[in-house]
């Protein structure tokens, strides 16, 4: 099952809190960006309807443009800095605007305006930008500013929180993580902390990726030199103080590189995107008002992909699987998690989340890939602020799956008894993280099972494989709910 499904529930095993701490080291090392109040689930949801009311609000160019693929190409190479425990599924837009602006939303969405293209002196002053931009989401930093709004849906942290709306929607979510909807568009607003901690692991990022950190202190010095009014980037990422300062004292100790600093695909790009129409801030809100770029964008091709298929990941390809190497072994042994007591083949360990908020996997080594496990089981609890009946939570669990990753359930929901506890048991669908044979991509069956504890704390255990082999590890799918005790 793909990462980014059902894999951050709330599980209830107390973690300890990450500390924003940097390595004292000359390597630069990226930091632990700690834990948010929003879900990484959610995050992901909110990022791409946001998204998707960019291309509503503002012109996007397609995704063929030259642009956009030379923005996807940079964006991957940055990307693949990042440590693959705390990378996002970035994907990459240009937003056909005169003014410098770049934003990164929550779980990963980016978008450059094409006058940031134009603006940068090369293309290590581009990737800063874009590098800033995803630290911003490296760090979650909108999603810690998510505790000031409060649930009323009446479920407090089920699966993690990735129940989809308050009643206020996903614009009044939005606002209260920090992200604005105003004249000029989609702004998102951060603190000069939130600045400061975006230098530094942008730095980083450009560091590892080949290019000169002090090329985001550069970009800036030209921002600010300019006269007249600021760019919009620079009223809504506030100057933490002593910025170009800050970054150089940062990288002073690193040890210095053969630092890439311009390419004949930036240059190509950048007198390209000097011929793009362009508007400018007013312009485009102006047009939003009238539906025109919704319009025009599907006029030109430009549609967003809700389910991020275009997303550029730091993971590598899977290769097709060696199903005999998945294969459960004839001895079961016991594992206790606290809540419950589980047994699972001999074969398949049990992985304990490193991190607050992510999943138990129980699986055979083969069978987990960057990209998500691909063959057996990931274990859960989810709690409510109040009693809810198993119906409800089931249904809400489902729902969301379905809108927001594209799971999409083949069964209705079916009564299912766990160690004499009555529950809900669901099929569902889902494309799996390894291929097939031929190495073409093949469905996936999710087989989720959720059943009560107490009032208001519910189990939650989804079982996969590819829909070609399921009925093989069915037995000991079996097997291992019959096995569960509390």
């Amino acid at each position: 099952m793909n990462c980014a499904r059902i894999r951050r529930l709330t599980w209830l095993i107390v973690l300890l809190p990450a500390v924003w701490a940097y390595p004292q080291s000359a390597l630069p090392e990226f930091p632990n960006p700690g834990n948010a109040h929003m879900s990484r689930d959610n995050q992901r949801a909110l990022g791409l309807k946001a998204a998707a009311q960019v291309y509503e609000q503002m012109p996007v160019l397609p995704d063929n443009s030259p642009e956009t693929q030379y923005i996807r190409q940079l964006g991957q190479k940055l990307v693949a800095t990042i440590p693959p425990q705390y990378s996002w599924p970035f994907d990459f837009h240009v937003v056909a605007q005169k003014d410098i602006n770049a934003f990164a939303l929550p779980g990963g969405p980016m978008f450059v305006n094409i006058g940031t293209i134009t603006a940068a002196a090369n293309e290590a002053e581009l990737a800063g930008v874009m590098a800033h931009e995803m630290s911003h989401v490296y760090m979650q930093h909108s999603a810690k500013q998510e505790h000031k709004a409060e649930w009323t849906s009446g479920v407090a942290e089920l699966a993690g929180g990735v129940l989809g709306a308050t009643s206020r929607g996903v614009i009044g979510q939005l606002a209260e993580s920090g992200i604005q909807f105003g004249a000029q568009g989609l702004m998102l607003k951060y603190s000069r902390t939130d600045e400061a901690q975006a230098d530094a692991v942008g730095a980083v990022i450009l560091y590892k990726a080949g290019y000169n950190p002090q090329a985001l202190a550069d970009f800036f010095k030209t921002l600010e030199a300019q006269g007249g009014s600021p760019p919009q980037w620079l009223s809504d990422h506030p100057n933490p103080g002593n910025r170009e300062q800050a970054i150089e004292k940062e990288i002073h100790n690193w040890p210095p590189e053969k630092y890439a600093t311009n390419t004949a695909a930036f240059q190509k790009t950048r007198e390209h995107a000097q011929g793009v129409k362009a508007y400018t801030g007013e312009e485009i809100a102006a047009g939003a008002k009238t539906g025109k770029w919704a319009a025009l964008n599907k006029k030109d091709g430009a549609v967003f992909n809700s389910f991020g298929a275009t997303a550029v990941s730091a993971r590598a390809p899977v290769p097709a699987a060696s199903v005999q190497s998945m294969l459960p072994g004839q001895r079961m042994v016991a594992t206790n998690l606290g809540p419950m007591k589980i047994e699972h083949p001999e074969n398949w360990p049990v992985t304990m989340p490193s991190h607050q908020a992510e999943y138990v996997t129980i699986a055979p080594q083969t069978g987990i890939t960057p990209n998500g496990v691909g063959y057996g089981v990931l274990l859960n609890v989810a709690r409510t602020k109040q009693p809810i009946s198993i119906d409800d939570v089931t249904a809400e669990l489902v729902q969301q799956l379905q809108r927001t990753h594209g799971v999409k359930p083949v069964s209705n929901a079916e009564p299912i008894v766990v160690n004499g506890t009555h529950g809900r048991s669901v099929t569902m669908q889902s494309v799996s993280p390894f291929p097939a044979g031929d190495g073409q991509p093949q469905l996936e069956r999710d087989w989720l099972v959720a059943f009560p504890q107490t009032a208001d704390t519910v189990f939650i255990l989804v079982f996969v494989a590819p829909q070609s082999e399921f009925a093989r590890f069915q037995p000991t799918y079996e097997a291992m709910l019959r096995s569960v005790q509390f």
